[in-house]
This record gives C-alpha cells, sequence and structure tokens, in this order.
C-alpha cells in the first residue's frame, strides 16, 4: 500500500516513520526542503519536490495525507484537490473544525475525490507509542485505506481489554474509530481537545495549591487590603511538589499519561522557572465551547479552563484595573502591587 504524506512536522515526519516500519510506501512533500531530505535519506520515504512532482510519484487510486496546522489545511487540501483524479483520497490529519469539513467534502465530492478528516492524537511520542484516530468520511474510502488507520494505531496490547468485551477486537481497541460521516472525525478530535484542556487545568490548579502549602510559614501584611489567614498553623507544610507528581504516577486513582509528562518536567526543573505561564490555546477547546453552547450541552470545566488560559496571557488585565478602580472608589481601597502580596 501507498500513501502521499504533505507536511513533516513534528508528526508527520514520525507518522511516515512508523508507516515505513509497518511496509506502507511513503512519497512526501514539505516545503521545507531539508524535512524531506532527511526521511529520503533514513531511507523511508520517497522525496518530491513539488504539489505537481508529489502526485506524480503516486499510484491510482491515490491516497494523500495533509497533516499541516488547521490555519493552512484547507488551503493545501484544495491545493493538492487540484492535481487528483476521481476516486482519489485526500485526508486533512489536523486539527481543522469540523463543519469546514463538512464544506470541502461537499465541494471535492462533485469532482468524485474522496474528503476524509481525522483527528490524530499522540503528539511528539506517537511514533513509539502510535497515533490514536479519530476518522470522518464516507465507509467506502475509509474501509478502503484502513491498513494505513491499523498501522498508525497503537494496537491492540497498548491497554488491557475492558472488562466485558469479549471476541474479536473492536477498531476502537487498536485505537482508531470510524466516527460517523465528514466531520465526525473532527469533531470527536475537538472535544477530546476540551477534555485535555479541563484535565490539564485540574492538574495545574491542584500543583498550584501544593506549591503554598507553606504560606502559614511566610509573613504576611496585616491591613486593610490582605485577607488574613485563619489558622497559620494549617499551612506550615513545605511539599516537595514534584515527589507528589512522582508518587501519584503509581496506583493512584488520577494517575495518567499527562501526569507523567509532568512529573518529567517537573523532574527537569521543580519550579518550572523556564516557562513564563503564558498559555496558548489553539482553537480546539473554543470550538468545544462552542458546540456545546448550540446543542445546549453544559460544559462548565471545560469553558472555565478556556477562560483561564485566557487570562493566563493577560486577557483579564483591563478588568482586573477595573476592580482595583472600583474598590478605590466606593471604598478608598489602595491597590496592593503584585509584589507586596
Amino acid at each position: 500500500m501507498q500513501l502521499g504524506m504533505i507536511g513533516l512536522g513534528r508528526m508527520g515526519a514520525n507518522m511516515v516513520r512508523r508507516l515505513n516500519t509497518a511496509g506502507i510506501d511513503c512519497v512526501v512533500y514539505d516545503r521545507n526542503e531539508e524535512s524531506v531530505a532527511t526521511l529520503v535519506d533514513e531511507g523511508v520515504a520517497t522525496g518530491s519536490s513539488s504539489v505537481e512532482d508529489f502526485v506524480s510519484k503516486l499510484e491510482g487510486p491515490r491516497t494523500v495525507w495533509v497533516m499541516v496546522p488547521a490555519a493552512f489545511a484547507g488551503a493545501v487540501v484544495m491545493d493538492v484537490a487540484e492535481h487528483l483524479e476521481e476516486n482519489d483520497i485526500v485526508i486533512d490529519g489536523g486539527n481543522t473544525h469540523y463543519p469546514l469539513d463538512i464544506e470541502r467534502s461537499d465541494v471535492l465530492s462533485r469532482r468524485g475525490i474522496h474528503y476524509i478528516d481525522v483527528g490524530t492524537s499522540g503528539g511528539v511520542f506517537g511514533l513509539e507509542r502510535g497515533y490514536c484516530l479519530m476518522i470522518g468520511g464516507a465507509d467506502e474510502p475509509v474501509a478502503r485505506i484502513e491498513p494505513i488507520f491499523k498501522a498508525l494505531a497503537p494496537g491492540i496490547e497498548a491497554a488491557g481489554r475492558t472488562r466485558g468485551r469479549d471476541g474479536d477486537p473492536s477498531q476502537s481497541e487498536f485505537g482508531y474509530l470510524h466516527c460517523g460521516p465528514p466531520g465526525a472525525g473532527h469533531f470527536v478530535k475537538m472535544v477530546h481537545n476540551g477534555i485535555e484542556y479541563a484535565i490539564m487545568q485540574a492538574y495545574a490548579e491542584g500543583f498550584g495549591l501544593l506549591d503554598k502549602a507553606n504560606v502559614g510559614s511566610t509573613d504576611r501584611e496585616q491591613d486593610a487590603e490582605t485577607a488574613p489567614l485563619g489558622d497559620p498553623r494549617l499551612f506550615q507544610y513545605d511539599i516537595d511538589v514534584p515527589e507528589v507528581a512522582e508518587v501519584w504516577r503509581r496506583g493512584s486513582v488520577i494517575g495518567s499519561w499527562l501526569l507523567d509528562l509532568t512529573s518529567a518536567a517537573m523532574t527537569d526543573d521543580p519550579k518550572l522557572d523556564e516557562f513564563g505561564g503564558h498559555v496558548s490555546d489553539s482553537g480546539e477547546g473554543r470550538w468545544t465551547v462552542l458546540a456545546a453552547v448550540e446543542a445546549g450541552a453544559p460544559v462548565p470545566t471545560i469553558t472555565e479552563a478556556l477562560y483561564a488560559r485566557f487570562a493566563s496571557r493577560g486577557n483579564a488585565l483591563f478588568g482586573n484595573k477595573v476592580l482595583s478602580a472600583m474598590r478605590s472608589e466606593f471604598g478608598g481601597h489602595k491597590e496592593k502591587k503584585a509584589d507586596e502580596g
């Protein structure tokens, strides 16, 4: 089986390497010629110098996987589609907003080109761990390229079988799932990333509280602008936060891969001094909240996690200034600076 991969960044290149290991021939293209050359030198792919050259090296019916950021995915998908023919398949494996999948599928289907959206989770560790794949598209083209999905997915051995499951394993047990028609894969991946926001926020808040467990040991201002600490004796714990992260990895109910990564980060940098706390959001959390509003499905925790990311980047600054101004006006309260506690 053959696959064309456009986009050889942090995930695309490793996906090609994993596919090569499974015996799937890959033709690759990226605007960065060095990225192409690296995979060619490794002997894991056939390189190409342009979209036209790329398509010419694929045997029909072709399958092209586009693995670029969502901001560019649409343009790249439609560009390569100009060189494709009836019954070819084009896949968007990034984090595209699912309504755009429906639009692109409608456009391409008029030319007989199949559009498949694949939410791809696994990050930079996917080469070894495999990629969790959430797939949207018509039945026939999805089934046609199932060996590609199976090669990329973690496999049945990645987790023990869930209680109550027996007989032949389902797609989901291998780590990939055809979720429905066009857009369904990215819809599921969107919700996946919204949940990721909320889980990450919960860990961040919990570790933040542990970091403050010795607040009773520090001198606190005693004035009208500082809430008194009820009983300083209750907050005399000098908790080794990285060690807590490590112990929670073993047997704890809240153990997870995200906790594993958090523990590794804290081991490397216990106070996380290399980070400024400005947390980005790449769109999926926003889309999850918007979809929830439209569907009438309450997602308060995901929403709060998204707002926390906005605030981390200083977007709450003016609102906070308004609060200080109001306190000053109605009570004559002097604003304390950040370094004053």
